[in-house]
């Protein structure tokens, strides 16, 4: 399996990363400083990343989208993954379960975000339900040609730019679980009130909100998918969150890498360069190859998507492995850089920052050990 980019995927990778440092990069200071991406900032990112084609790309052509497979959306997703996440965030991918749509929610929720007239938002997690996402205590009752929603979900990204929330909820009991139902809900619905969630050391500019539903009303024609089966729907597209978990950390890891070996190459200490001390070059050289195996392995379940064949495993293995790579990069850039990395008058300090969450969010690193080890055992009827 060999991965050589064509002509078009390296003019792909060209044209985001020009983008990426044209159009983000000069804006990631304001960002940090003030915890927010300005209203008429955001809406000029969103309008030239729409010109130059790269606006919803995960979505089919036919309804509107880019209609790049997994392989060249994890591409795009790998440069956009240098910048900042409030500002990177902008050029919307929608989420994929909203593929999901039928009937009247196409026009009304699939093709106005698509178009990027709407924007979504997908809450799953509650205070007392994370990684067990079945024990969540949000619940919608069936009450005639309706279902009536209470409970509460927290840390949801972009929630307060988003016009709607993809909420899931549990519906019922089966086997002794709860079952899960998906609905499409309008934040302008009565009983549903959106407030910020605590600041985050993460990501600043790309907020956390909380939901609460109190005898919030929506018509069963906002239920997503069949009654009782959010779960297997959910299941369907974890696997997609998971790679641009992934791939933005192998994108973050390498512009981390470029600027400590720039660094290393320039800072002098006793006469010569800090990166011809061994201390030095050989961190640069185990960032280099820990960043290449990263982008391999999620390479690897990217084009076994575009197949058809990859696994929850596939997955769990890229975002594991790239998310906690991430991790020990920018604390080596760190330790290179020395006192200045943590100074705010450098990146550094907000990409070490940044990295902490990739190992928390879209399933921790627990969980992903969780899937892979028990694809292993499971045959064995262990």
């Amino acid at each position: 399996m060999h991965f050589e980019l064509s002509s078009e995927q390296q003019m792909l990778v060209e044209t985001v990363r020009r983008f990426v440092e044209t159009e983000l990069y000069p804006h990631e200071k304001l960002v940090e400083d003030t915890d927010s991406v300005p209203a008429d900032l955001a809406e000029d990112i969103r309008r030239k990343a729409k010109d130059l084609g790269l606006y919803a790309v995960n979505m089919p052509a036919e309804l509107g989208g880019g209609g790049l497979g997994t392989f060249d959306t994890t591409l795009m997703e790998r440069e956009l993954g240098r910048a900042s996440y409030g500002l990177q965030m902008m050029i919307a991918r929608p989420s994929n379960i909203l593929r999901g749509c039928e009937g009247s929610q196409i026009e009304e929720y699939l093709l106005p975000t698509i178009r990027g007239e709407r924007h979504d938002c997908l809450a799953m997690t509650e205070p007392d339900a994370g990684s067990d996402v079945r024990s969540m205590r949000t619940f919608a009752r069936r009450d005639g040609d309706d279902f009536v929603i209470n409970g509460s979900k927290h840390f949801i990204s972009h929630a307060d730019v988003a016009d709607f929330v993809i909420l899931c909820a549990a519906t019922g009991e089966a086997g002794g679980k709860k079952t899960i139902s998906c609905f499409l809900v309008d934040f302008d619905t009565p009983g549903l009130t959106r407030r910020r969630g605590p600041k985050c050391v993460s990501h600043r500019g790309y907020h956390q909100c909380e939901l609460i539903f109190e005898d919030c009303r929506v018509p069963a024609s906002a239920l997503l998918g069949e009654l009782d089966k959010g779960f297997e729907l959910m299941g369907q597209w974890l696997g997609s969150t998971r790679l641009q978990v992934a791939t933005t950390s192998v994108g973050r890891g390498q512009r981390v890498l470029e600027m400590a070996t720039q660094w290393a190459a320039t800072r002098k200490q006793f006469g010569q360069a800090i990166g011809k001390f061994q201390g030095t070059g050989f961190k640069l050289a185990d960032m280099k190859t820990e960043l290449e195996a990263a982008e391999l392995l999620t390479f690897r379940a990217a084009w076994k998507d575009d197949q058809g064949t990859m696994t929850d495993t596939d997955a769990a293995m890229a975002k594991l492995f790239a998310s906690e790579a991430l991790a020990r990069v920018t604390d080596n850039a760190l330790q290179i850089f020395g006192g200045m990395g943590l100074m705010d008058e450098l990146p550094i300090e907000r990409f070490w920052r940044d990295a902490r969450v990739e190992r928390i969010w879209d399933g921790t690193s627990e969980i992903q050990r969780h899937i892979i080890s028990r694809a292993l055992l499971r045959p064995l009827e262990a």
